[in-house]
């Protein structure tokens, strides 16, 4: 029986991703959870084969909960669901030790193989993206995204929720001293000059939707 935690702080969401799995054969929902925070105390208790994590959430966030919860839990897979579908998000959240990546427009077949297959160690990306990725591929040079580090990304995401430098260094355990050399970094090697600019160029690239800016 593979044991699936649900992340998402929209309960509609999980409502409906239960409904779809729960009468699978060899899956079982053993739990549902808002927050990144609130995953990583949930695995610390119970045992998870596969987590479904929502990308944008409050507080951590998805990027920084997937990247917590495998560092300390080798045998965890983590599957983003979310409803960005294009291009750096996949490179940055595999390097944050996600196997898994999926729009929450696929279907429920779609979901138990992609369950079924980070289980056993492989790696599924859902076929929209692959197929998005594949044809909009761009020179390493032309997607400026691509030059950030994983902790800046974490940083640049933290921004896009509106959070300040004091609630980013709180839920990264940095100083706020820290907190600030990254926004730098991030803002230097973006070519931008405020947070302003950094939404423009955060929508353009698809990381948030325009009605969320």
């Amino acid at each position: 029986m593979i044991k699936v935690l649900l992340v998402d702080d929209h309960e509609l969401v999980r409502t409906g991703i239960r409904r779809l799995i729960e009468d699978i054969n060899g899956l079982e929902v053993i739990g549902e959870v808002e927050t990144g925070e609130a995953a990583i105390s949930f695995v610390n208790n119970e045992r998870v084969d596969v987590v479904l994590m929502d990308l944008n959430m409050p507080g951590i966030g998805g990027l920084e909960a997937t990247r917590r919860l495998v560092t300390n839990n080798k045998h965890l897979k983590i599957i983003v669901v979310t409803v960005h579908d294009t291009d750096p998000f996949p490179q940055q959240l595999f390097k944050a030790g996600a196997m898994g990546y999926l729009t929450k427009g696929c279907n429920i077949d779609e979901i138990v193989h992609a369950i079924k297959e980070v289980f056993y160690g492989r790696r599924y990306i859902s076929i929209d993206i692959a197929q998005k990725i594949a044809t909009n591929l761009k020179p390493e040079e032309d997607n400026p995204f691509d030059k950030l580090s994983q902790r800046e990304m974490q940083v640049m995401m933290m921004i896009m929720q509106s959070m300040k430098s004091q609630q980013i260094s709180e839920q990264l355990n940095l100083s706020p001293k820290t907190i600030s050399t990254y926004r730098h970094r991030l803002l230097e090697k973006l070519s931008v000059t405020n947070d302003v600019e950094l939404t423009r160029l955060a929508m353009q690239y698809g990381f948030i939707d325009e009605a969320l800016s």
